[in-house]
């Protein structure tokens, strides 16, 4: 599968990182980041643990206090955010289901009474492009770890996003969870969708992403895949020591 052109016009915004800093504590995490991600795209981003990607998303999401300039253009009025982390921290002796879970991330009736009707045609949807209609009893402790995962891409998708943020989404998912993913990042690029992907799966990132960049603390490169993940360019990206600065 290869990047395919767009069906319709992006209805996601661009984005622009220019120059962000973040230092938490005395440790410098991320040291003027900038790069664009083009509107109706899917952007990757790819370094070694602890290189500050997932700091990076906490910026765009206003979860970090940040220096420098961060502007997301929207096409219209409608602005929908949509995220995937990485994982669901939870007590797993909860016994809380698939429809409790949706219930309590998608409406804004409290989930104990149930599904609303009003969302229960989205959540319904969102399961079944996920494969997780058939499983919407069973208790989340209950599902594999690529089931949760699927899970967690379905409750992205309601508000149907204009920006996605992913969270290295396929760290958990078995091959069917991987196809699943496959399928949506196509339904996304066609929509028009504004995907920010982190992810570790290099040779995902070569065949589906549009772009991608290589963050350890600093931006070591921004370029089409094909540029990108060369050799010598991922062994200067995984070679680096990215929290070994701290302020003096």
């Amino acid at each position: 599968m290869t990047a395919a052109a767009h069906v319709q016009p992006a209805c996601g915004p661009a984005i622009e990182f220019g120059g962000i800093d973040l230092t938490l504590g005395r440790t410098r995490i991320l040291e003027q980041v900038a790069f664009s991600v083009a509107p109706g795209t899917v952007h990757a981003i790819v370094g070694p643990n602890g290189g500050g990607k997932s700091s990076l998303i906490k910026t765009l999401l206003g979860q970090m206090p940040h220096q420098g300039q961060l502007t997301l253009r929207w096409p219209g009025e409608r602005e929908v955010i949509g995220y995937v982390p990485q994982a669901l921290e939870f007590d797993r002796g909860l016994p809380m289901t698939v429809d409790d879970f949706m219930a309590a991330m998608c409406q804004k009736r409290p989930a104990f009474l149930g599904l609303s009707r009003r969302v229960q045609p989205a959540i319904d949807a969102a399961l079944a492009r996920v494969g997780m209609l058939d499983k919407r009893k069973r208790r989340m402790g209950a599902l594999s770890g690529g089931e949760r995962q699927r899970v967690l891409l379905a409750q992205g998708l309601i508000p149907e996003p204009q920006l996605l943020v992913l969270d290295e989404p396929m760290s958990a998912l078995d091959e069917a969870g991987i196809q699943v993913f496959e399928q949506l990042l196509a339904g996304w690029r066609q929509a028009g969708t504004t995907v920010l992907w982190i992810e570790h799966d290099l040779e995902a990132v070569l065949r589906l992403a549009d772009r991608v960049t290589g963050l350890s603390r600093k931006v070591l490169f921004d370029a089409p895949p094909a540029q990108a993940l060369t050799p010598e360019r991922l062994l200067g990206l995984f070679s680096v020591h990215p929290r070994s600065e701290s302020l003096a």
